[in-house]
């Protein structure tokens, strides 16, 4: 009976909040306290009993009551903050005014008017929060900052949220004077002790860090903007040196995704018998750590070595826990943030070989923000994962990832974040070679049984996006394939079935009609010959199946050199695409057996939810050319503003201009959301027909096409191999495989050509496009209690697939 009468009487004290026209005086503590009595509310009971329709009313026609009603529930946070909160009531009075200011804070963010309010040094009665009081009132806090320092206080609270270090009855730990880097939650980087597990104190952690999360959520009220100087309010107090506990406090949230094991401590079908409080914890910290970690306008600059720390100082107002992340440098501590990581992206994977035997948790695409952070902010860590073959126990729940949801339109996000990571890796040479360990673990994933490396597995699963995966995809091409032509120098051998789907994909993208149907397309064939011309000069020795694939389909280089460039061919082909508006062909694509045990991926379910994403720059916006010199180290090519005439043969042969994208419009599409994408194609319809293809734009790219290698190749092995099928009555591949894995092209191909590597470089497109992501997956993500649900959110738009 007692919750029942709980909830009722809360019930009132809302009706009464909404239904009182006179303001109620900040004194009248009967009246406040109902919100935040001894109540047995959880914070779903919350979101029930206070509706959005009320909150706005109160807002809207009695503002002085919520600013009053924000104000007391602040002051009791800051309150339990200093006493230590020793009683169960007090406990339960922070635990009350966290779910009600986690409801709330929502619809004072979406109104313009309202949102000064926290800002402003309020004492709350009668005040909507836009007068400000005059500066001399004693050096008042503003009520964001008394918020926030109370949560940081109360995230280390003995027998709160943190385990008590008492050790006799009488002595008494004061909160304001602990040491809170004796109190991390977990072991790990910097942190050597594991306390012992308490469901509690994970239960209320994770209730102030959701009330953390939600004060960070501004951002997702402001409409996406390019001007990156813009910090968030409430992000750069909070890891400003104000907080005096923002070290142990990273530290902690780090730890605890780092060493969470959602296996159940290593025993099968554990989490069945026992409720894991820890993974709702593990997501609400992986949340609050990408979110901190958002550092704009890319004002943090590396030092040279982690300790001179002076030089990042002048770098604006300090992120604390940027500057810790990128301050990390043991390697015992990346040894364990990078076994934790892969540990559970590899979780999902997992699944289908006990089916159900682990938890499956859902945090992946949070993680794969953390790992990016990680490695843009911390370029050691970057280092130290390559240096070692533990990247690829994060390439491959990558690929795993990519392929799942290549079908599916409201997972676009996730393909662009798994992708950028491997543009990322690929700028780096370790990566290449270390894709060519044997691919041994199989995954059950979704495309053809082959036996190779995970150069192979890459391949394979990028062939499946770009021929199967849905429409909105295509910008995404572009990456795919400079992530090839990156790592391409490094790859001793590519199985048969890899160097089929990489001829596979020069076919389709070679056919007339594709060429000459979009601007840009050329680039896709410059790429993929850039990447083939890797291979044959530094890797020809044991690339027998490709250079076999490349004899097999011959005909495809020789239509490219003799592509027809007059007006009634263009015209023909163009009337081709209309009778065939597929993208790609597929039916010449050797589709075989699937693995074993897996699904394919599939669209996603009507009535799912998505966010809308700004537009992504093109290629050359997202990567900086560099060449590699003879020594190995990497020079770079500074950018040419005007499309460079050709020098000589060798600019030619590696294609340097002509992978670029030339369109103007990359600049101003950044900053438009999905949806305005999509009107602005409707209403561009009737006027970008008016590109047509022209024969002297066909030339000015086809003269430039990185050909003469391959035709040499051709031209010396093609009279071989039909010489000694013709005197040996060969019929048989593997005995013409035998023969051009001893052969030699020494002397007789061009001149090797520089290595030339796109590097990811990072811009204020891609940190607009980051930003609208990663806030649209924490928004999608809450959904118990729903805390944005039905808010008017401006950084994004939420469809219905």
């Amino acid at each position: 009976m007692g919750s029942t009468d709980s909830k009722l009487n809360f019930r009132k004290a809302v009706i009464q909040l909404t239904t009182k026209t006179q303001p109620v005086e900040a004194t009248d503590d009967a009246f406040w306290d109902q919100f935040w009595a001894d109540t047995t509310t959880t914070v779903q009971d919350v979101f029930a009993l206070v509706p959005a329709a009320e909150i706005r009313a109160v807002r809207e026609e009695s503002p002085s009551n919520l600013a009053t009603l924000c104000y007391k529930a602040v002051e009791k946070l800051v309150q339990g903050a200093e006493s230590g909160c020793s009683t169960e009531k007090e406990k339960q009075v922070i635990l009350n005014c966290t779910r009600i200011l986690t409801r709330i804070l929502p619809y004072i963010f979406e109104d313009q008017d309202w949102r000064g309010f926290f800002w402003s040094t309020v004492p709350g009665a009668g005040r909507s929060g836009t007068d400000e009081l005059d500066d001399d009132d004693d050096g008042a806090r503003p009520l964001a900052e008394s918020l926030l320092l109370a949560i940081a206080d109360l995230l280390f609270c003995p027998d709160f949220t943190v385990h008590s270090h008492k050790k006799g009855p009488d002595s008494v730990e004061n909160i304001q004077s602990i040491d809170s880097c004796e109190y991390i939650w977990e072991a790990g980087v910097g942190f050597a002790q594991s306390p012992p597990l308490n469901y509690i104190h994970d239960l209320n952690r994770t209730e102030l860090l959701r009330l953390l999360l939600t004060c960070f959520s501004e951002a997702m009220y402001l409409p996406p903007s390019s001007d990156n100087s813009v910090l968030n309010p409430w992000v750069t107090f909070f890891c400003s040196t104000e907080n005096r506990h923002a070290l142990p406090l990273f530290t902690s949230l780090l730890n605890v995704v780092c060493a969470y094991d959602p296996v159940g401590y290593g025993i099968p079908y554990n989490h069945l018998l026992f409720a894991d409080y820890r993974e709702q914890l593990v997501e609400q910290a992986v949340q609050i750590l990408i979110v901190t970690l958002e550092h704009d306008g890319g004002v943090l600059h590396h030092p040279a070595s982690p300790s001179s720390i002076e030089e990042q100082e002048s770098a604006g107002p300090e992120n604390l826990f940027v500057n810790y992340l990128s301050r990390i440098h043991r390697e015992e501590d990346f040894d364990f943030v990078l076994k934790g990581l892969a540990r559970l992206l590899t979780n999902p994977l997992t699944q289908t070989y006990l089916p159900n035997s682990t938890k499956k948790i859902q945090f992946h695409q949070e993680l794969l923000v953390l790992f990016w952070k990680l490695c843009d902010f911390n370029k050691k860590f970057l280092f130290f994962v390559l240096k070692s073959s533990d990247v690829l126990d994060i390439l491959v729940p990558i690929l795993y990832y990519l392929n799942d949801a290549r079908a599916d339109q409201s997972r676009v996000g996730l393909m662009h974040i798994g992708v950028f990571i491997l543009l990322l890796l690929s700028g780096e040479r370790n990566f290449g070679v270390r894709l060519n360990k044997p691919y041994s673990i199989h995954v059950p994933m979704d495309i053809p049984v082959f036996t190779g490396t995970h150069a192979d597995l890459l391949i394979v699963v990028f062939h499946k996006i770009i021929t199967t995966g849905h429409q909105r995809l295509q910008p995404l091409f572009d990456c795919l394939l400079t992530i090839v032509v990156n790592v391409s120098p490094y790859l001793k051998s590519l199985s048969m079935v890899a160097a089929n789907k990489l001829l596979h994909l020069l076919e389709a993208f070679s056919t007339s009609w594709f060429l000459f149907s979009v601007a840009q397309n050329h680039h896709l064939v410059f790429f993929l010959l850039e990447a083939f011309n890797n291979i044959i000069q530094y890797q020809f020795d044991g690339n027998c199946n490709l250079v076999y694939a490349i004899i097999r389909k011959r005909n495809v280089f020789h239509q490219l050199a003799n592509l027809p460039s007059d007006p009634a061919s263009i015209q023909k082909a163009l009337q081709r695409k209309r009778k065939s508006p597929d993208v790609i062909s597929r039916t010449s694509s050797q589709e075989t057996v699937s693995m074993e045990g897996s699904h394919p991926a599939v669209p996603a379910e009507p009535g799912t939810l998505k966010a809308s994403l700004v537009a992504m720059p093109g290629i050359d916006k997202l990567t900086e050319k560099s060449q590699v010199s003879e020594d190995g180290t990497m020079v770079s090519i500074p950018k040419t503003e005007s499309p460079p005439t050709v020098q000589s043969d060798q600019s030619a042969v590696a294609g340097t201009s002509d992978t670029e994208s030339n369109s103007g419009k990359d600049n101003e599409d950044v900053f438009y959301t999905e949806a305005e994408m999509e009107r602005r194609r409707l209403s561009s319809a009737s006027s970008t027909s008016f590109w047509t293809p022209t024969p002297e734009w066909v030339l000015s790219w086809k003269c430039k096409l990185p050909l003469q290698t391959i035709m040499r190749l051709l031209q010396v092995l093609v009279p071989q191999v039909e010489k000694i099928c013709i005197d040996k009555g060969l019929t048989d591949e593997s005995e013409i495989l035998k023969f051009l894995q001893h052969g030699t092209l020494v002397g007789l191909l061009p001149v090797p050509h520089p290595i030339l590597i796109r590097k990811y470089q990072a811009n204020a497109g891609t940190a607009m496009w980051f930003r609208t992501y990663m806030w649209g997956v924490v928004y999608l993500r809450n959904v118990d209690p729903p805390i944005w649900y039905d808010t008017d959110v401006h950084l994004f738009e939420i469809q219905r697939m």
